[in-house]
């Protein structure tokens, strides 16, 4: 079993900065990609930004020049560095990994919890 856990997140004002991280833990032989998604109140969840083995990284384009997804591999660990924020990022943030399990042929994705980040104008 894999489990995600988030960190950071909360409120903060509008231009400011926060940093969000997920640490992956359990049978972990290999993590593929990883993900942030959002959903915002009365809206579908959306995938914000993608960080593939190998360095490729992806961005919505809300939030290119703005919001850094980055991994520390070592520590199966993604970041979401995300400044210059505005009121319209307020959403619960998910991350996501796409991880190859310990026996297992293909990957899986598992989800973390998520974490509220709320931007105040």
């Amino acid at each position: 079993q894999v489990q995600l856990v988030e960190s950071g997140g909360g409120l903060v004002q509008a231009g400011g900065s926060q940093r969000l991280s997920c640490a992956a833990s359990g049978s972990i032989f290999r993590i593929d990609a990883m993900h942030w998604y959002r959903q915002a109140p009365g809206k579908q969840r959306e995938l914000v930004a993608t960080a593939i083995s190998g360095g490729i990284t992806n961005y919505v384009d809300s939030v290119k020049g703005r919001f850094t997804i980055s991994r520390d591999n070592a520590k199966n660990t993604v970041y979401l560095q995300m400044n210059s924020l505005k009121p319209e990022d307020t959403a619960v943030y998910y991350c996501a990994a796409d991880v190859v399990a310990w026996g297992s042929l293909g990957h899986m994705r598992y989800w973390g919890q998520g974490t509220q980040v709320t931007v105040s104008s």
